[in-house]
């Protein structure tokens, strides 16, 4: 992910191996990392069971929130490409009966969303 696309706090992908490396101990037996992606120092990660959000918080990041998002709270979802002159497409998701997004994020144009789409339709309405 490049330095520009993160300071306009557009996500990029991070492998899976190294979201093992650093989250494998958030996961439970039989629980497996899809996708995963890195905003400045706010990461998300869609696995076989939940969404997980990780929260740096303070200029050090030493205190940080780790949030799991059921996939069965999702009630929709919502992924807008990037057009021609966009750099970038967006998430929203929304949980439960919330009639705004709860959760927003933006990707920079290195992410194929047809990716988070499919875990997301793949969990949410499986």
């Amino acid at each position: 992910m490049g330095l520009f696309s993160a300071l306009l706090g557009n996500a990029g992908a991070v492998s899976k191996e190294e979201l093992t490396k650093d989250y494998g101990k958030l996961l439970i037996d039989k629980e497996e990392i899809e996708l995963g992606f890195k905003l400045i120092r706010d990461v998300f990660i869609f696995t076989t069971k939940r969404l997980i959000l990780i929260d740096k918080q303070g200029l050090t990041g030493s205190k940080v929130e780790f949030l799991s998002i059921n996939y069965k709270s999702i009630t929709r979802f919502a992924i807008e490409t990037a057009g021609t002159l966009d750099l970038d497409a967006e998430l929203k998701i929304w949980v439960s009966s919330e009639t705004k997004p709860s959760i927003t994020k933006t990707f920079n144009k290195s992410v194929n969303v047809y990716d988070v789409h499919k875990v997301l339709a793949t969990h949410v309405l499986g």
